[in-house]
């Protein structure tokens, strides 16, 4: 009986302490005793939904990584070079039309002596000279496709009457078959001898084509200063012309006698399509680059960073 009169006047002062605090603080029947029960924040005239003040959405993590930096220069680089190109393009139009100018006029006859260096400004002219043919040094340079045929050209000194120089002759492209001057007996004019062509200047030798073995008769690419040391004769090259005619170049290949070139211009120009190919990876490569961009990768973590006043 005892305990049960402690409890009811605890109890009893607990009720006289909460009244007299809500009377002090009305607020505290809210927030205090009754926070666990009756807690609402809507009531709090501070307080801020997420509708008043929204979270910002954060990007962690890095945005793109260096491939983005090279997927940018493609386009770059690719437009460069279809600019250069272009200049490509006038470059090789002009020195086209030069040589063309120079192969249309009527042939010059060929001085005794010829300063080597002033060849550059005679590419392609077209020549004539008499002289004999030296078969004894003659050299082939092979192998040499012709219509799906292999074979060599024909490259012979021309030793020239009244003191001139010697003088190296590309007579034309001969079959693989006939390549002994014993199977080509009609090949191998003797006397005098008039040969018309083109004066060119020296070929350049690319890195994949083998050195030549003068030694051992084996020439695979026509290296002027060489061959003119190997048979002491002046560096000058006269590639020899003739008209096209099928006939003729069949009664010639049966024969082993030398097919010579026609008179006229054979440098590829293929500029046009390198810049309409780099223009077109730079587009590509550009618009690529944009969808990148605009595109968000797809390992991005998304955050949500959260206001002071949660």
């Amino acid at each position: 009986m005892r305990s049960k009169w402690i409890l009811s006047t605890l109890l009893e002062c607990k009720a006289q302490t909460n009244a007299r605090k809500a009377l002090q603080n009305p607020s505290w029947l809210r927030y205090g005793r009754g926070r666990r029960f009756a807690h609402n924040p809507a009531e709090n005239p501070n307080f801020l939904s997420v509708v008043d003040n929204p979270p910002n959405l954060v990007r962690s993590g890095r945005r793109h990584g260096p491939g983005l930096i090279v997927l940018a220069l493609i386009p770059i680089t690719a437009f460069a070079l279809g600019t250069w190109q272009v200049l490509r393009l006038g470059w090789k139009t002009d020195l086209i039309a030069r040589f063309e100018d120079r192969i249309i006029r009527n042939p010059l006859p060929l001085p005794p002596r010829i300063d080597p260096s002033a060849i550059k400004d005679f590419d392609y002219r077209r020549v004539y000279t008499t002289g004999r043919l030296r078969h004894d040094q003659e050299m082939l340079i092979g192998p040499r496709i012709r219509d799906g045929n292999n074979g060599y050209l024909v490259v012979t000194p021309l030793e020239r009457d009244d003191d001139a120089s010697t003088i190296l002759i590309n007579r034309g492209w001969i079959p693989k078959k006939l390549k002994k001057q014993a199977d080509r007996k009609e090949g191998l004019p003797q006397g005098p001898v008039m040969v018309e062509g083109l004066l060119r200047e020296p070929w350049k030798k690319n890195i994949f084509t083998p050195d030549n073995k003068p030694e051992k008769g084996e020439f695979y690419f026509p290296d002027v200063q060489q061959m003119a040391k190997f048979t002491e004769s002046e560096p000058i090259w006269i590639e020899e012309t003739m008209e096209p005619d099928l006939l003729k170049a069949y009664d010639r290949e049966a024969k082993g006698i030398p097919i010579g070139r026609p008179a006229e211009v054979n440098l590829r120009n293929n500029h046009t399509q390198y810049i309409f190919t780099w223009y077109a990876l730079s587009a590509a490569t550009s618009i690529m680059f944009w969808m990148v961009v605009k595109k968000p990768p797809s390992d991005i973590a998304r955050r949500v960073r959260q206001n002071k006043e949660w």
